[in-house]
């Protein structure tokens, strides 16, 4: 009953009330589109697009590159200090995780399946 009772008015009103028709107004970024995501980001966001157009990964969010694990080809672990600790899964069904210290320098084992981790510096962004 109110959606009538509105639309009634609404109607009544364009017809009398108006002779001219109405400009209807125009966006303010109609002269220069839309910005790109690009022109809009600020801040850390704009940092992020800026190092990942420039093939960069600065807050680890990409998956990393696959290494054999072998003693030639390690698995490398990336640190802010001189050791950290890793989790390894042996297998890909198992549902134990074999954690054990990694310090820097020479590629060392895991004590379970013997896969190769190799330590190496990292810096951070800012």
């Amino acid at each position: 009953m109110a959606a009538r009772l509105l639309f009634r008015t609404a109607v009544r009103a364009s017809t009398t009330l108006r002779v001219t028709p109405v400009k209807t107004l125009a966006r303010g970024m109609a002269a220069g589109g839309i910005p790109t995501d690009e022109e809009q980001a600020t801040g850390l966001e704009k940092v992020l697009m800026h190092t990942t157009r420039e093939g960069k990964d600065p807050y680890s969010m990409f998956r990393p590159k696959e290494y054999a694990g072998s003693k030639e080809d390690p698995h490398l672990v990336p640190s802010i200090t001189n050791k950290r600790i890793v989790g390894c899964v042996c297998e890909e069904d198992n549902t134990a995780v074999v954690w054990f210290w990694l310090h820097q320098g020479e590629a060392q084992r895991c004590p379970s399946c013997g896969a190769h981790y190799k330590l190496v510096a990292h810096e951070l962004p800012h």
